[in-house]
C-alpha cells in the first residue's frame, strides 16, 4: 500500500519517512535498535566471494542442487 504524501522518489523524504514510522510502532528505543542491525559492514565483499568460490564450478553447484532435490547424485 503506498502512502500518496511520501514522495518516494526522494531518498531524505523516504528515510525521513521510514525512521518516523518505526518510531511510531517501536518507539525510539526500538527503532535504534532495528537501525543498528543495519550497517553497511566492512572489507570487500567481491573479493571474499571470489575467494571463497574459487575452486567451485557451475557443475558442483548443478550436483548440489540435484542432490538436495533428490537425494542422490547425478
Amino acid at each position: 500500500m503506498r502512502n500518496l504524501a511520501i514522495d518516494y522518489n526522494s531518498p531524505v523524504t523516504l528515510r525521513k519517512a521510514g525512521i518516523d514510522i518505526l518510531t511510531k510502532e517501536l518507539g525510539a528505543l526500538g527503532m535504534a535498535l532495528f537501525l543498528r542491525q543495519y550497517d553497511a559492514g566492512y572489507g570487500d565483499y567481491t573479493e571474499e566471494r571470489d575467494e571463497l568460490l574459487k575452486d567451485i564450478t557451475i557443475d558442483d553447484v548443478e550436483q548440489e542442487l540435484y542432490t538436495l532435490k533428490n537425494g542422490t547424485t547425478l
